[in-house]
């Protein structure tokens, strides 16, 4: 999930189950069956090496990795089928969602994420993709001293503090560079992603609608067919912190 950042820092973890485990493993695949497509080699098809990176800081196991590059770049006897679409709409407080879905089979995601917006009182099918900026994302721990003019130097466009770690904006191009730059500096990177950024940001403060904002992401996110979910939600720390405990 991707809103606003202080939700992604502090988000609740919940327990995986073996079944949990399942459909992660089979999201990644999916990710990398897509991005394969254009390339099965992760050091020229830098979207194949992000969703690699993923999958193998997931755990994902390397025959799984490899069974998924071929499949999506067709090499194997047994082609992929995924597609990938995106959605969009309006979620409970007005709060703007966009999902990503890696799917084989458009008319049975379509049908189950209507669902889950209708559920909630949402509306599915809003245009609302003007309200994010698509951006390289990378995450970096506050260690060393003058680490911010590090980052700019490294290639960051913006910065933001997250408490123990900054959250380092790039132009989606620029985001390997800028990885690499980081990494040949010495400054550890704990994740790097493509992402879409609000422009500005719903203010949730009420904790009833914090909480049926936080359920209705969740909702999407274990769908399936969902591999991102991205919305502009801003959420008060105490309120999170209290629905965290």
């Amino acid at each position: 999930m991707s809103g606003h950042s202080k939700w992604s820092t502090i988000k609740h973890k919940k327990a995986a189950t073996d079944a949990k485990r399942g459909a992660a493993f089979s999201k990644l695949a999916r990710l990398i069956e897509v991005a394969a497509r254009s390339g099965a080699d992760p050091e020229m098809n830098f979207r194949l090496k992000l969703a690699i990176g993923k999958a193998r800081a997931a755990n994902l196991p390397a025959a799984n990795i490899d069974k998924a590059v071929r499949k999506g770049a067709g090499l194997d006897k047994e082609s992929s089928n995924i597609e990938e679409v995106t959605y969009e709409g309006i979620g409970p407080g007005n709060v703007a969602v966009i999902v990503q879905a890696l799917t084989d089979n458009k008319n049975r995601t379509v049908s189950e994420l209507r669902n889950i917006f209708t559920k909630s009182g949402s509306n599915f099918g809003t245009p609302v993709s003007w309200q994010f900026k698509n951006r390289g994302v990378i995450t970096v721990p506050k260690i060393g001293d003058d680490l911010e003019l590090q980052l700019i130097d490294a290639g960051a466009e913006e910065i933001e503090d997250l408490g123990d770690v900054y959250e380092v904006y790039t132009d989606p191009k620029n985001l390997g560079k800028t990885r690499k730059n980081l990494v040949e500096s010495g400054i550890e990177v704990r994740e790097d992603r493509l992402a879409m950024i609000p422009i500005q940001t719903v203010k949730i403060t009420d904790t009833a609608a914090a909480k049926k904002v936080i359920n209705f992401v969740e909702a999407l996110e274990d769908h399936d067919d969902v591999a991102e979910v991205f919305a502009n939600f801003d959420i008060n720390d105490d309120i999170l912190q209290g629905l965290n405990s």
